[in-house]
């Protein structure tokens, strides 16, 4: 049974969040400031925070630009993980992805189909890794960042849960790296 080894010290990990939005700004990012309420209220620390409009060159370069800081440990965006025109988040992170991590995206849709039914089919949230950096999307409303962290990254980005966890294998990331 999985479960959090109070033996263990915590360690804090480095989140940079962002929103992808053509319409929201810091006065109305709500999905944003769930991310920011959940990950600092678990004791990780927000590194950056910013709002990018829904373009595939604009998310990619802050996806790069995050990468390449190694004051970053992992981002989490919200939003544009739809099927409209507009939604492109996924294209850029997997344009970034040196691994994809398929359980994420997976589990994500899994457990929203307990709560949404069919209409979980519509989510593309994904995650991956790129230049040692976790990287995960989520779709834009509250509730499925609530579900995202809650249900999910709150386990995986925390050192002490059992049996295994994504913090603890942060440092063999960048093995086999040139």
């Amino acid at each position: 049974m999985s479960r959090i080894d109070e033996t263990r010290p915590f360690l804090p990990v480095q989140i940079a969040v962002m929103t992808v939005s053509d319409t929201r700004d810091p006065a109305t990012d709500k999905s944003g400031d769930t991310l920011v309420e959940r990950l600092t209220g678990a004791g990780h620390v927000l590194v950056a925070r910013t709002i990018v409009k829904d373009d595939q060159a604009a998310i990619t370069d802050q996806l790069r630009a995050w990468i390449s800081d190694p004051a970053v440990d992992v981002v989490i965006s919200t939003g544009g993980t739809g099927l409209t025109g507009r939604d492109v988040t996924p294209e850029a992170f997997e344009s970034v992805y040196e691994k994809r991590i398929d359980g994420f995206g997976e589990m994500f849709r899994t457990l929203s189909y307990a709560k949404i039914g069919t209409s979980s089919l519509q989510s593309r949230a994904t995650g991956g890794v790129a230049g040692g950096t976790y990287l995960f999307a989520l779709p834009g409303s509250p509730s499925a960042c609530r579900d995202g962290w809650d249900l999910i990254l709150q386990y995986q980005l925390d050192n002490r849960f059992r049996p295994c966890n994504l913090v603890e294998i942060m440092p063999r990331l960048q093995e086999h790296r040139p």
